[in-house]
């Protein structure tokens, strides 16, 4: 559903009752292991030559976490190659390159691509011949040679014209059925977008684009491509599941307050929730609004005393005659589940089985005691038509096992705490995740024992 301008005024009042995120270019060679030709079997209980994690954390029974890399730059998006090489990105540096020796420990590293302005977004066509990566305003692709592990040529502007403020994480991903097509996220200008309720501002917003139509000079974000979903604050964390449809975790508002009858009580502690939202078949437009900036998922209920509401109800922060509660639950998408407020979603990925979304919980500024620094797992099932979807019901709020966690996360910050970003699976089961704390970033290899 499409809106006009009956709701800016909402939206635009919405924000006066809200409350006042090292490599070098030099091969890096340890020792000289056997390339990994498949995934590892085995978690390592440690790597040669590599420090204990920086900042202690807990292990799900059942699973293990090494840490392979440090001294890291703000690692942020992970991809893998065919032949098991670990694509990074580093946030204002480029693109490392790591070839992972037998048992999953890296063998050495390199910079591939130097690229200050690559902060986040970063994947590999489904053949592997082709690398997108992105910056706040632009994304790129380079020809990817999979044997040898490099690029050639100049790199090609896909997609240009996007906002170089609020949040700047672009998200890129492919849809295994239409190797043709990029989606492409996109998250607001800042925590209360109102003008965003408007798709053609190309904010709050999750776009797709067709590589094999390509104009010259590339896309305009905002002009060009379709709309999969608009109202999405920060969807940072996109994956496909078995059926290729998409799914997006979202980083929700805040220092929210519930104002009534001009009477304003601060909720922010633990409202709005944040959300994961199913975006479905992206190979069609879709014009659906999921909310944002004037609705939200309800995560404590007890602290909105003006109405009796259930998690993962919808509310709005100062309903009024024109946009109330109720015209939220008829006009926009619900989201699927919830998770706890401030938590900041930023990757996702499903297994093998398409049976556990494992999603990195990077912790938020806006919540004290501090929420999130966690890598999640979240079950899902296969209903009586095939879909996928999570186990849990939207009203639940513990459908989800921690993986890796901290014992006690409410003194965290990003710079005491480990900080789950990217995420990646290799072959055998295992994943890769990367950790973006100021003071070191890191790289985890996690399995199962």
């Amino acid at each position: 559903m499409r809106f006009s301008n009956f709701a800016v005024a909402t939206a635009t009042g919405l924000a006066s009752t809200i409350l006042a995120s090292r490599a070098n270019n030099d091969l890096h060679r340890r020792n000289p292991l056997p390339q990994v030709t498949s995934g590892p079997a085995i978690v390592p209980a440690s790597c040669p030559g590599v420090a204990p994690a920086r900042f202690p954390f807990q292990v799900a029974s059942g699973w293990a976490a090494t840490k392979v890399a440090g001294n890291l730059t703000l690692p942020r998006g992970i991809v893998v190659d065919s032949q098991d090489r670990l694509l990074v990105v580093l946030n204002g540096i480029g693109i490392t390159q790591y070839i992972l020796a037998s048992h999953g420990c890296i063998q050495s590293s390199r910079v591939l691509i130097a690229h200050t302005n690559l902060n986040h977004g970063i994947y590999l066509s489904p053949n592997g011949t082709t690398l997108y990566a992105s910056s706040p305003t632009t994304v790129w692709r380079w020809t990817y040679n999979p044997a040898s592990g490099t690029v050639s040529g100049s790199p090609t502007v896909l997609i240009r014209g996007m906002a170089n403020s609020g949040h700047i994480t672009r998200t890129l991903i492919i849809p295994p059925h239409a190797p043709n097509l990029l989606v492409v996220s996109h998250g607001s200008d800042g925590n209360i977008d109102a003008s965003s309720l408007d798709p053609a501002t190309g904010r709050a917003i999750v776009k797709v684009f067709d590589m094999s139509a390509l104009p010259t000079g590339g896309y305009n974000y905002a002009r060009q491509g379709y709309v999969v979903g608009y109202g999405l604050r920060n969807e940072v964390a996109l994956a496909f599941d078995g059926n290729n449809m998409l799914w997006g975790v979202e980083n929700s508002g805040d220092n929210f307050g519930r104002t009534v009858n001009g009477v304003t009580t601060d909720i922010h502690q633990d409202n709005p929730a944040e959300e994961l939202n199913y975006l479905g078949d992206v190979t069609v437009p879709d014009s659906n609004w999921y909310g944002y900036p004037v609705c939200y998922s309800v995560w404590q209920p007890n602290m909105i005393t003006d109405h009796a509401f259930l998690p993962g109800d919808q509310f709005v922060a100062a309903p009024n005659r024109t946009f109330n509660d109720t015209t939220c639950t008829q006009r926009s998408q619900p989201a699927t589940m919830i998770f706890q407020s401030h938590n900041a979603p930023i990757d996702s990925k499903f297994d093998a089985t398409f049976s556990n979304l494992f999603i990195t919980m990077h912790g938020s500024w806006n919540r004290q005691p501090a929420a999130g620094f966690r890598l999640i797992s979240v079950p899902f099932t296969q209903n009586s038509a095939g879909a996928y979807t999570p186990v849990a019901a939207l009203t639940s709020t513990s459908g989800w096992e921690d993986i890796v966690y901290q014992a006690d996360p409410s003194n965290c910050s990003g710079t005491t705490c480990l900080r789950p970003a990217g995420l990646t699976f290799v072959a055998g089961g295992n994943l890769y995740m990367t950790s973006d704390n100021t003071r070191e970033g890191e790289l985890f290899l996690i399995g199962r024992v």
